[in-house]
């Protein structure tokens, strides 16, 4: 009897890892430089779609263009004229309109006329808000779009994390049967079944706090896409099918980069707009006019007439409209030092996240060429050394855990290059350790795999980052 069983261990213990060779293949190969960062994915590009049409932060700053918009006109329009009407009338006896050659009715229209070039400037001003508006608006849509491809990225990682559990909870569930069959036979130790059924439980309180995590996701990337929180939404991607985004070099991801970022136009945008304002800062210097015209009906005499001009007399401009000139030359020299501080933060972020997704594509592209082949490997020596009674079953069960664990530190790895990807082409100014994509201080996605034979054949740990950034595989239970 015990032979037989014994004879039968290996063909059980390969049947036990077999889901885990089937997972150890090499994932597509990166995109061609200069490729789109955005993979085809169908159902992200409707996610998208849907996001874009419905995201109130999208129609408030739409209605902030149109507004500014309605700026212009105004801006250029002359001041409203003033009527004037009026009496003039000798004496108090009575009303002498038509009678006395100097008692008349008064109609009097008045127009403003601001100095030659003063409206103009106005609306230049008020042109160059509406350009504000337009800026602050791609600046929305690049973060509305950003926020859903990050969310979906969250939603094919907790979900595939998910993927992973499961095949664990089977390699448990068969480590149990094989450690019952040596057991029996006389070969294993009863607390090979007690570990194995510890490790079980410990597994299904695991999958809890996953399917939480998956919950979440998918209440967030709903709450983009302006749908209820828990609807459905299936997917048939993984993160493995979306390979690793391209590495541009740095001076095209620069060139880009200041071509596209809304707050480097911004800058721009402000500094434009102050220069106007100091233009018209200047031309206030200059004195208003108005001209007026009344005509004054005088009852059976023949009606009297008038006509003139006014001038506004500048003669407080030391404390008015010279100030205002200083002010205006003041904040222009204020944008023109924020432009270039944008710009040198710009470029800072841009070469921060190029040094950090180069870092990730290779620690990625090591899973893919080493550490995947490695840990299987080691499987297949410690399944090869345990048919001939060299090493313990519980060594067989940390190799399999191993390569779990680098399998989650492969997806932790790509999950964290498509979110430096994803905040360069949203041209996010947040740090790359930040939540704009990147890894948290210290933490290298796959790190704790090395050490897989001190896992206690428990698997890999939750990622601690909640989805902003690369979390380590560390040891720990599943």
């Amino acid at each position: 009897m015990r032979a037989p069983l014994l004879l039968a261990l290996p063909a059980l213990l390969l049947a036990a890892t077999a889901q885990a060779q089937a997972q150890v293949q090499a994932p597509p190969p990166p995109p061609p430089p200069g490729s789109p960062v955005r993979p085809a994915d169908p159902v992200l590009a409707e996610l998208l779609r849907e996001s874009l049409a419905r995201r109130p932060e999208l129609r408030q700053a739409e209605a902030l263009v149109r507004a500014e918009r309605e700026r212009v006109p105004q801006a250029g329009a002359l001041q409203d004229p003033t009527l004037s009407l009026g009496l003039q009338n000798d004496g108090f006896a009575g009303l002498q309109v038509g009678k006395m050659p100097t008692s008349f009715y008064q109609v009097m229209i008045t127009q403003p006329l601001p100095w030659p070039g003063k409206l103009g400037l106005r609306a230049e001003v008020a042109s160059e808000g509406v350009r504000l508006a337009e800026a602050s608006l791609g600046r929305a849509r690049l973060t509305a779009e950003a926020d859903v491809r990050r969310a979906y990225l969250d939603l094919l990682l907790a979900r595939d994390r998910l993927a992973l559990q499961a095949r664990l909870e089977a390699l448990w569930t068969k480590a149990e049967g094989l450690s019952r069959i040596r057991y029996e036979a006389g070969e294993g130790a009863q607390s090979d079944i007690l570990r194995a059924q510890l490790e079980r439980s410990r597994l299904r309180q695991r999958r809890w706090t996953l399917q939480a995590d998956e919950r979440a996701r998918l209440q967030a990337l709903n709450r983009l896409r302006a749908h209820p929180l828990d609807e459905p939404l299936p997917t048939t991607a993984s993160l493995r099918d979306m390979g690793l985004p391209a590495v541009p070099g740095v001076e095209a991801a620069l060139a880009d980069a200041e071509r596209r970022s809304p707050e480097l136009q911004l800058a721009r945008l402000q500094a434009a707009r102050a220069a106007s304002q100091v233009a018209l800062a200047r031309r206030d210097r200059y004195p208003d006019l108005a001209v007026s015209a009344a005509i004054m009906p005088r009852g059976g005499l023949d009606p009297m007439w008038s006509a003139g001009v006014s001038v506004s007399l500048p003669i407080f401009s030391g404390s008015k409209q010279s100030r205002a000139l200083a002010e205006s030359e003041a904040r222009a020299a204020a944008s023109d030092g924020g432009v270039e501080a944008v710009l040198q933060l710009l470029r800072l972020r841009v070469q921060e996240r190029q040094v950090l997704l180069g870092s990730l594509v290779e620690s990625a592209g090591l899973y893919q060429d080493g550490l995947l082949i490695q840990s299987q490997a080691t499987v297949d020596s410690t399944m090869s050394q345990f048919r001939v009674g060299r090493v313990a079953f519980a060594s067989v069960l940390e190799a399999v855990g191993g390569v779990i664990a680098d399998e989650e530190g492969f997806l932790q790895a790509v999950a964290a290059a498509w979110r430096v990807a994803i905040a360069a082409d949203e041209v996010s100014l947040e740090a790359a350790a930040g939540g704009s994509g990147g890894m948290p201080t210290g933490s290298v996605p796959g790190a704790g795999a090395a050490g897989a034979a001190s896992m206690s054949a428990t698997g890999p740990a939750a990622p601690a980052d909640g989805g902003g950034g690369a979390a380590a595989a560390t040891s720990g239970n599943m």
